[in-house]
């Protein structure tokens, strides 16, 4: 027998052999797939008993709010409040649950936080499920690949919240994208989402192709080719299952048209998807006074925010030393001038990020110009608001800014990046006229401020007028009527 005709022989041997081996491996396939079905059947029929069981005790449907920090003080938390108290004013025969991870406290202690910190007070009692594994969605527990970690974190999360309440219909609030098609498919629920920020960007994803050092992407990444383009596989496939997820959402409301963008082209739901921008405190800056400032001595330029590291502190600095020496022989000279930063420190590292904020004033020589006050009372933060004339604010790709928004309330020229929220939906011409400045870097920033105050007291306080008038938008008032709007065919699903 020749070569060729033994090689033939061993190839059909092998193909039989292999003929053999697949009938048996699909038999095995169907069977871990009928098993599997069977076993979200199961499950879904019994979450389903424990909804209808709670249902015929006391024949409400409730809405659940997954929000593992609601005791939190941010926007976030105040979008959750407000949200809660246009449904209850709405829908009196509707209970409302918070799934929260706070254990530390009470339910009424939270509610009592929610009063005092947004002036929220609630009609009805919320009832609150107590989540004991918060811990899984902490971006410390995953130093390397957080999204993936918390996105994981966020399933298990989801499962004890489901497993401890199964409600009607299911709002995502904070973010977590994960747990939607847990509540849809195993929950059976209705299930909505309010996107504060996309957990990924395609501006994250530029920012890794063209390997340029941000905060989340550190110098050791973006000088290694090697690195950055692992990453940026990393990102696409976690794109692509973010956009699995999200797609499972029966409503999507985003709160700027920045996120809007985003979310269309990850989640690809456009008739499900509506803006409702966040809702602002504005009336508590209504009350300071608007009136020509030429007589002011001093100039203050205010910065609001928390030290976090991506509201990049560090851009105001520079661009203040450079407007400092732009304006060295100017009026007053530099005694005319200083930086106020207002803000929150959350933790050690924000306490941290300050102490080096401080030291970097000292080495740019501009420490006797610049005040720091953390974790002001709001009748400071008032003070300090009436007493300046510019609101500074330097966040790359901000999705909203309710910073901004408040400095323009209470009538600040604001100078705002030119980015995300602040430069497509806040930062907008009001009536034909101006509202505000925008910059993208420490120059340009340093420029903008140096025009402002060369502006004549008339023609600042024409643009204060204007950001004041324009901000109306985003009050509780205008939230609410948009909330309700967006929410009214989800609750039209809600047997009662």
């Amino acid at each position: 027998m020749s070569g060729h005709d033994q090689l033939v022989l061993c190839l059909c041997e092998l193909t039989r052999l292999l003929w053999k081996l697949l009938l048996p491996l699909l038999f095995l396939c169907l069977l871990l797939v009928a098993v599997l079905v069977l076993l979200v059947l199961a499950v879904r029929l019994w979450l389903s008993s424990n909804r209808n069981a709670r249902r015929a005790g006391d024949g409400r449907p409730t809405v659940a709010f997954f929000h593992p920090y609601c005791n939190a003080g941010g926007g976030g938390e105040r979008v959750l409040w407000c949200a809660i108290r246009a449904l209850q004013n709405r829908y009196a025969d509707i209970n409302v649950v918070v799934y929260t991870g706070d254990l530390g406290v009470t339910g009424q202690q939270i509610l009592d936080g929610a009063r005092r910190r947004f002036n929220i007070a609630l009609p009805r009692p919320v009832d609150f499920v107590f989540l004991r594994h918060r811990l899984l969605v902490e971006p410390g527990l995953f130093p390397h690949f957080t999204l993936l970690g918390q996105s994981v974190g966020s399933i298990f999360l989801g499962w004890e919240a489901l497993t401890e309440f199964v409600p009607d219909l299911y709002i995502d609030s904070m973010g977590y994208a994960f747990t939607l098609p847990l509540f849809r498919y195993l929950g059976g629920c209705s299930v909505g989402s309010y996107v504060h920020y996309p957990t990924i960007s395609t501006d994250m994803l530029s920012v890794v192709r063209e390997r340029n050092p941000r905060f989340n992407n550190p110098d050791y990444v973006s000088n290694s080719l090697f690195l950055s383009a692992f990453k940026v596989v990393y990102y696409c496939m976690f794109a692509l299952l973010y956009g699995m997820a999200g797609s499972c959402s029966d409503l999507v409301m985003v709160n700027s048209s920045w996120t809007l963008d985003h979310i269309l082209s990850l989640w690809r739901a456009p008739n499900r998807t509506s803006v409702v921008y966040p809702p602002c405190d504005v009336s508590g800056f209504l009350d300071v006074p608007l009136e020509e400032d030429g007589d002011k001595k001093c100039h203050s330029i205010v910065s609001i925010g928390q030290f976090r590291p991506e509201k990049d502190h560090r851009l105001q600095i520079r661009a203040f030393k450079k407007l400092l020496d732009r304006r060295r022989d100017g009026p007053g000279g530099r005694e005319a001038l200083k930086l106020v930063m207002i803000g929150g420190c959350r933790n050690q590292q924000d306490e941290d990020r300050v102490l080096m904020l401080r030291g970097m004033c000292q080495e740019l020589g501009v420490a006797d110009r610049v005040e720091f006050k953390l974790n002001i009372p709001f009748d400071e933060l008032k003070r300090e608001m009436g007493e300046a004339t510019i609101g500074l604010h330097t966040m790359w790709n901000e999705h909203f800014g309710i910073g901004v928004v408040e400095c323009m309330a209470a009538g600040k020229v604001i100078l705002a990046h030119k980015s995300g929220g602040p430069k497509l939906d806040i930062v907008v011409p009001f009536e034909g006229g101006q509202t505000g400045f925008l910059a993208e870097d420490e120059d340009s920033y340093a420029e903008a401020m140096d025009r402002i105050l060369a502006l004549t007291p008339g023609s600042r306080l024409q643009i204060r007028r204007n950001a004041r008038q324009s901000v109306a938008r985003f009050s509780d008032q205008e939230f609410e009527a948009c909330f309700l709007a967006a929410m009214e065919p989800l609750m039209g699903t809600l047997e009662r």
